[in-house]
């Protein structure tokens, strides 16, 4: 159990924090976030709750300009607490909550062909960046490409989203966005931050 969050638009940075804070509940072994800002995506995670991690790095340096495109996870590890997410590289990120494969990972390039740097199951989600390559896993994730948020879920992980005039924001529960101020609805599958 891993929570995720997605955020598009205008929101103030104690909601943000809120949204972190309020997500551990899914996962307080490691926290990150990846965020669209001049030009490119930074990543930074850490192996703290959420709590700890929202006052180790301030939100506001998160934003371009006044608008923020960022996704977070908070996670709940059932191996070790290292290859935590999101799965990132300059251009585009990752978070995800489910399990992809628990074959070994000595065994991921033979048997799906993607030589992946760890053993965090969702590299090879995000080597694929196509979650309907594994329909036998369990997937919510949200991709953060440029600066162009996507999501998908496949009905065994749930996944929130929330809309108003300035923001979409995602979330793992109704009752996470729920406490955070936001009225979410049930995600079906897909999205994308032009709906």
């Amino acid at each position: 159990m891993c929570g995720v969050i997605g955020i598009k638009g205008f929101v103030n940075l104690q909601t943000i924090k809120k949204l972190f804070v309020e997500t551990q509940i899914r996962g307080r072994h490691a926290t990150g976030v990846s965020f669209f800002r001049d030009g490119e995506i930074h990543t930074i995670r850490e192996p703290v709750p959420a709590e700890d991690f929202v006052e180790m790095h301030d939100p506001a340096e998160w934003f371009d300009g006044e608008e923020i495109t960022m996704i977070g996870h908070c996670r709940y590890s059932t191996s070790d607490l290292e290859f935590n997410q999101p799965i990132a590289k300059s251009n585009r990120a990752l978070v995800h909550n489910g399990v992809i494969t628990q074959e070994d990972p000595s065994m991921w390039a033979e048997m799906y062909g993607y030589q992946c740097e760890g053993r965090n199951d969702t590299e090879l989600l995000f080597e694929s960046w196509d979650a309907e390559a594994w329909p036998d896993s369990s997937i919510a994730c949200v991709f953060l490409e440029d600066d162009r948020m996507t999501w998908t879920r496949n009905g065994r992980r749930p996944m929130w989203i929330s809309k108003n005039n300035d923001a979409i924001v995602i979330t793992s529960t109704k009752d996470i966005a729920v406490r955070c101020g936001f009225d979410p609805i049930k995600t079906q599958y897909k999205g994308n931050d032009l709906q």
